[in-house]
């Protein structure tokens, strides 16, 4: 056998336990999901029908990419001002900073959630300090219904928003600024012209990251949304566990990971989402 054989033999002797870990707890049961949504309760594609013949499943897609693209957005947008003031600050500073955005990653999800309702529930802290301010009447309903479910999941986002685009901004050369100040570029200028071209590819980056993890989310919007705002997560289990339509809930959860895999697949044709992510110099 060539060296070379030997080395891609040693190099698949190496990969094939990871292989067949992921296979047997990952691809396996992906496959086993594909298989359910076409054959309960009977053989076919009436579930994939319910894409085209149900309101309900249609609201329930509507709905996640609604509250996803919106997350996304706000997420992209407070996370791109505060990695811009991180990559500016000294090092001493960003330590802090990076420290503060990745606290919130380290408490539970669920804790978090619940701190949530009790800040924008009616009798919560944001209702009674407005109430006590003079700026409303009456308390105002800000949790219960999409908009606790968008400010949970953008509390949650934020941070992986951030990371990407601090690693494409911390990536750009200082002097490229100073040299656009030089040619007469205002602050604005230099920051619209150069800055912000060149920190594109980590926006990209975080928003495909973002909008994918939106588009699972389960605990934050069961919570927040108290059952009246539905997100394919927890239709997906609102079918299995409490209605027993398992192959309902699996043709849901099988277009989810399509749409996850197509997303993917678009962007890849876009940009180099190896390098995005940091896999590549």
């Amino acid at each position: 056998m060539r060296p070379a054989g030997r080395h891609a033999l040693g190099w698949w002797g190496l990969i094939l336990p990871a292989f067949l870990l992921m296979t047997a707890f990952y691809v396996a049961p992906i496959l086993q999901v594909l298989a359910i949504s076409f054959t309960e309760p009977q053989p076919g594609l009436g579930n994939y029908e319910r894409l085209l013949t149900s309101e309900s499943v249609q609201r329930v897609i509507g709905t996640t990419l609604r509250i996803g693209v919106v997350t996304t957005a706000i997420a992209l947008l407070l996370g791109y001002a505060l990695a811009y003031r991180i990559a500016l600050s000294g090092p001493r500073a960003q330590r802090w900073w990076l420290l503060a955005v990745l606290v919130p990653l380290w408490i539970s999800v669920l804790v978090r959630a619940f701190a949530w309702v009790t800040l924008l529930r009616r009798q919560g802290l944001v209702n009674q300090g407005l109430m006590a301010a003079g700026a409303i009447e009456q308390p105002l309903a800000l949790v219960w219904n999409e908009f606790g479910i968008v400010v949970g999941m953008v509390h949650y986002m934020v941070p992986y928003a951030v990371l990407p685009m601090l690693s494409a901004m911390r990536e750009i050369d200082p002097r490229v600024l100073a040299a656009a100040r030089g040619l007469g570029a205002g602050r604005a200028g230099a920051f619209l012209r150069v800055f912000l071209p060149l920190s594109l590819p980590g926006v990209i980056a975080a928003g495909v990251l973002v909008f994918i993890f939106s588009l699972g989310f389960y605990i934050t919007p069961a919570i927040l949304g108290g059952g009246k705002t539905l997100m394919a997560a927890e239709w997906i289990k609102l079918q299995i566990l409490d209605l027993i339509r398992w192959g309902l809930g699996a043709m849901l959860a099988t277009v989810l990971v399509v749409a996850i895999l197509a997303t993917l697949a678009v962007f890849s044709r876009l940009v180099n989402l190896r390098r995005l992510f940091g896999a590549g110099g």
